[in-house]
Parts: C-alpha cells; structure tokens; sequence
C-alpha cells in the first residue's frame, strides 16, 4: 500500500472522487484501516449499553465506508467529524432494529435530551437521517453521547470508571488487564457491572420519562 500519510482526510477523499487517479481502492483501503480503531472504539461504546461487539464493530465498518462514499467538503465538517457521526449511526440502527426485536426501548436515551414538550424522536431523527449532516447537527449529537457519559460517569467506582475509559478507546479485555495488572476475568466483570448499571438507570429514566417523576 502507499504512503498517504503526508495527505489530509480531505485531499485523499478527493482523489479518490477523481476518476483519473488509478489507485483510488488502495486509498479506500488506507482510510478504512486509518479509521478502524474509531470503529472498534465506538462498538465498544456501544456494547456499554446493550450490544454485542464484534455484530457492532461489522456495523460500523459499514457505516465507515458510507463515510468515505458520502462525505462532502462543502458541509464544513471535518471527515473525522463526519467519520465519527455516520458510524454511530450505522451501529445505533443496527441495535435500535435489534433490541425492537427484543422489545427493548434503546431509544429512550434519545429520549433524555429532548425539552420538556418536544416531540421526543428529534434526536433520534437526526441520528438516523441519512448521510447528511450540518455542523450544528454534530454538535448536538456529541453533547447528548457526552452527556450520556458524564451522568454514567456518577454512578460507577473508580476501577469501573478506569475500565470503561480504557474500553471506550477501543482496548480489548487482554490490554485493559495488562495496563491495569488484573485479571482479563476481572475486568469482563466490570464491564458486567457497568452494563448493569445503565440497564438499571435505562428504566429510572423510562420511569420518570412515562410517569413525569
């Protein structure tokens, strides 16, 4: 493969929109594996609330490559920016379809950021809308998962929270062990833990959300 580190995200985008350069796969190819560790980073996100990983991981390779397909300069929105929104998208599409088989309200987190009296879908509708997205949009959607983290963040122990930062980087169980000398057993039990934790603060809200507590 070549060297195209000396190249923005932007410029290969770029070159592989122009039907004159022949080795626009190989640039693909770069920018798919460039931006794995984000893919497996964000699946791990969200395995935390409720998915399996390697099914989420598949997902987001695909929402991955829309990005490449997709991107618009124009939008103002780096690709990093736009790499990360239509992974997420892809990847809560995927759980939200599957836990509606499972008749689990996923979308109740969406729920939570929504004012008193709005329509509740609003940000679900801007997660699952396709492709395009302004910079406001962006925005948005970051402050709700960022938000989604610091109330998460309250109600875990020390070690959970030292698992869960190192987890959402995209670590495996084995290297999260190794930087924090446990067991990779001990640390599939915290991850337990922390899923158990939103599960439970998945119905509080829900509750609250139905009831008006």
């Amino acid at each position: 493969m070549g060297d195209f580190t000396e190249q923005t995200d932007e410029e290969l985008i770029a070159r592989i929109r122009d039907p004159q350069v022949r080795n626009r796969e190989e640039i693909t190819d770069y920018l798919m594996a460039k931006y794995k560790p984000l893919v497996r980073g964000l699946a791990n996100e969200f395995y935390i609330i409720g998915g399996e990983t390697e099914d989420l991981i598949q997902e987001g390779m695909i929402g991955l490559f829309k990005a490449v397909r997709d991107y618009e300069k124009s939008k103002e929105a780096s690709f990093s920016s736009f790499a990360n929104l239509c992974v997420r998208r892809q990847i809560y599409t995927a759980m939200e379809a599957s836990n509606r088989k499972k008749h689990t309200p996923l979308n109740t987190y969406i729920s939570f950021s929504s004012e008193e009296g709005e329509d509740q879908t609003v940000l679900e509708e801007h997660i699952l809308n396709g492709a395009s997205a302004s910079p406001e949009q962006l925005v948005i959607e970051q402050e709700f998962w960022e938000e989604f983290y610091r109330e998460l963040w309250k109600k875990l122990s020390k070690m959970e929270q030292q698992v869960l930062t190192l987890y959402r980087e995209g670590r495996t169980y084995t290297e999260i062990a190794e930087v924090m000398h446990k067991e990779p057993k001990t640390i599939d039990n915290a991850l337990q833990r922390i899923r158990k934790k939103v599960r439970l603060w998945n119905s509080q809200e829900s509750a609250r959300t139905q009831f008006g507590v």
